[in-house]
């Protein structure tokens, strides 16, 4: 990303935008964008970050009912199960990255969750996936179903979640690319639940987790993108996960949670640092300034582009009290995670970016909200399959493809303070929540997991 490099329409084609979408890049700038620039649009208005030819359907999904505490709009649902508690649960399919590079592909829709869930303040208690895949005779689909299996069950097993059930189904519509879908569960207090709107001019922006790489780059624009025979010439655009490092991650941020110190919080999914400085702004309609030196990297000579755009994995955006954030940085460092303050709030309503004493780009932080025109979307003929929200309950611990399980899934949940157990009962998989103890109960750094 060191060569010059011509931002035009025909780059902006290249990252997923079409020419009307780069004409309203043109009219919201009032200039040509930067690389930097034209990149974050790209992502933020791609499939994966905006729902452009979805959003229409999703809205007629019913979403408010009495028991319902968050609906869409965080980063998972929240659900009242009483007593106090809540259920905390996100689903969401990694199907591109699936097909290209299985076992990190499937593996990181499972880390990527997980985030989503214990954001919010919950524990993870159980995963569960549906999947499809092609017609067993075609020699990609064993490739596909081996290293899916592999990366859902390597990943929930080093974290130490259970999947608790499951679903699967071969067809040839899914020879070219298979759907991918996972769920987390978790438990939190109702009284515990963090969001992830920003607040508080001056607070400081707080970058925690693994350190930023350039894996994943354009992950959000290539999982929104038809494919075609160079598909897998896509590996790069695939993140590399680290269960290891989630499961600490994990302890670190329930453990924060205990105290005061957290203002809104928001993990680095899709798009990145991108994505999750953009919407925690715009949703608390606040500016943000960020100084990418900073930023945790772990490969040398990093630009802004790559920063922004970078999809590594295990990383969470925070804005903390500033009379916390040394409490903060101890507790992540006992956790031996990277901890840096990256920036802070501003009253601008602009995200500022500065990298080697230069002014880099300068967005409205309502970016996230200024979507990108629906597009047709042509009848699926694939219509006339079972819907995958209803099958994924259906079959517990996956029975029907016990031949094709290279090594067992977890079933109960490992040192979390707590034991939940799953069961299968009929069809349906229950996972016991028992008398719940603290969120955080783990004080062990990582020197002592080894």
């Amino acid at each position: 990303m060191n060569k010059p490099v011509t931002v035009d329409e025909s780059l902006a084609r290249e990252f997923g935008l079409t020419a009307e979408e780069y004409g309203r890049v043109l009219s919201i700038m009032g200039r040509t964008p930067s690389l930097t620039e034209l990149g974050v649009f790209s992502v933020m208005w791609s499939e994966h970050c905006s729902y452009k030819s979805s959003r229409k359907w999703l809205r007629g999904l019913p979403t408010k009912a009495p028991w319902v505490i968050h609906g869409p709009g965080e980063n998972a649902g929240v659900v009242d199960i009483g007593q106090g508690y809540a259920a905390i649960f996100k689903m969401e399919s990694h199907n591109h990255p699936s097909f290209i590079e299985p076992y990190q592909g499937a593996a990181t829709g499972v880390g990527g969750i997980l985030r989503d869930v214990f954001t919010m303040g919950a524990r993870p208690v159980a995963n569960l996936n549906a999947l499809r895949f092609g017609t067993p005779e075609n020699p990609v689909t064993r490739r596909i179903v081996d290293g899916v299996v592999r990366g859902i069950g390597g990943y929930g097993n080093c974290v130490g979640v259970p999947t608790v059930g499951g679903e699967i189904n071969f067809h040839p519509a899914y020879d070219g690319n298979p759907l991918v879908n996972a769920m987390t569960v978790g438990i939190a207090r109702q009284d515990r639940i963090f969001l992830s709107a920003a607040a508080g001019v001056g607070n400081p922006v707080v970058y925690v987790g693994s350190r930023t790489g350039r894996d994943g780059i354009h992950g959000a624009t290539m999982s929104s993108a038809e494919f075609d025979e160079d598909a897998l010439s896509k590996r790069p655009t695939v993140q590399v996960g680290d269960p290891f490092i989630e499961k600490l991650l994990i302890e670190a941020c329930l453990e924060l949670m205990a105290t005061d110190a957290i203002v809104a919080i928001q993990d680095m999914g899709a798009a990145g640092l991108t994505s999750s400085a953009v919407e925690m702004a715009g949703k608390g309609g606040v500016g943000i300034e960020l100084d990418l030196d900073a930023v945790p990297q772990r490969e040398p000579n990093m630009t802004a582009y790559e920063m922004m755009l970078s999809e590594s994995q295990e990383r969470m955006l925070m804005v903390l009290r500033p009379d916390r954030t040394e409490l903060a940085r101890k507790i992540f460092e006992k956790w031996e995670l990277d901890f840096a303050i990256i920036g802070h709030l501003t009253e601008t309503g602009h995200i500022v970016i500065k990298h080697k004493g230069r002014l880099r780009p300068t967005f409205r932080s309502n970016l996230w909200r200024t979507k990108p025109r629906s597009m047709t979307v042509h009848p699926s003929p694939l219509r006339h399959l079972p819907h995958l929200a209803t099958c994924m309950l259906l079959s517990p611990l996956m029975p029907c493809c016990s031949s094709l399980w290279p090594r067992p899934i977890w079933h109960r949940v490992h040192g979390c303070g707590t034991s939940m157990t799953a069961r299968s009962v009929g069809r349906l998989s229950v996972v016991q929540v028992p008398q719940m103890q603290p969120l955080s109960k783990w004080t062990t750094p990582r020197s002592a997991l080894h």
